[in-house]
């Protein structure tokens, strides 16, 4: 498996993802798609699936355009989503449904909260697996939650955690310098955020979920150094109160 990043409009992060084993591909939230169409192009490759994490402009946007510049080839991709509004959306998915690409078998999770339909995508070849998370998870936070509760981020991120530590993160946007700033006036004494944030480079991608697990306030709400911060024990009650404080920062 081979994933290559794109950069599109201010933050944004698009991914091409390659089979080992066949000239098969998948892209994720090919916002600004010209970059990808060249690279699909010139390599001779066969896109099949277009995955959209949600229906925002910033992620779906691109998703007719895509097609359009695919030209013959745009009736044999499929557009995934878990938003019934997504632009161009011809598969829907459910929460655990499976598709493949080439030998890449791809499991889609429901993580609703920054918009109710958010799909998060696990792609696996059997060796490595990674997780496209969108606008749910970020390297060292999360997304708002504009159509959701602190509830369900809580569960979304969970639903996450339970991945395999290994699992490489790849989030839709270069938001991870603003982010850790944030988790230091969480958890001063952290001594993972800190050397985290002694390594960041101008592209930050991928982490891996056990690297979030050690760092990411939004994923240790069940940490008591969070709690104390946040003054809240109940994880869903500290993670209202860590979005807010967020939402502030």
């Amino acid at each position: 498996m081979k994933i290559r990043h794109f950069n599109a409009l201010e933050d944004n992060y698009m991914y091409l993802i390659t089979s080992d084993k066949s000239n098969e591909c998948a892209v994720v939230d090919p916002a600004e798609p010209a970059e990808l169409v060249k690279t699909i192009k010139n390599e001779g490759l066969k896109l099949t699936t277009i995955l959209t994490t949600h229906h925002h402009y910033d992620h779906a946007g691109g998703n007719s355009k895509m097609l359009e510049m695919m030209g013959a080839e745009k009736d044999q991709i499929q557009v995934v989503g878990g938003d019934k509004s997504l632009q161009a959306l011809t598969h829907p998915v459910k929460d655990n449904e499976k598709l493949q690409i080439g030998e890449l078998e791809v499991t889609c999770l429901s993580t609703p909260c920054h918009t109710a339909g958010h799909v998060c995508y696990v792609v696996s070849d059997g060796r490595e697996q990674a997780v496209f998370t969108g606008d749910t998870l970020f390297i060292g936070g999360c997304g708002k939650f504009f159509e959701g509760t602190a509830a369900q981020m809580q569960s979304s991120l969970q639903k996450l955690a339970s991945l395999d530590p290994k699992t490489l993160v790849y989030c839709g946007h270069e938001y991870t310098k603003k982010n850790l700033e944030f988790a230091a006036t969480v958890e001063p004494d952290n001594q993972d955020l800190k050397s985290k944030q002694a390594s960041l480079k101008s592209v930050t991608i991928p982490s891996t979920i056990g690297d979030e697990l050690k760092f990411n306030p939004f994923m240790r709400t069940n940490q008591a150094s969070v709690q104390a911060f946040t003054g809240k024990k109940d994880p869903v009650e500290c993670m209202a109160e860590l979005r807010e404080r967020k939402n502030k920062f």
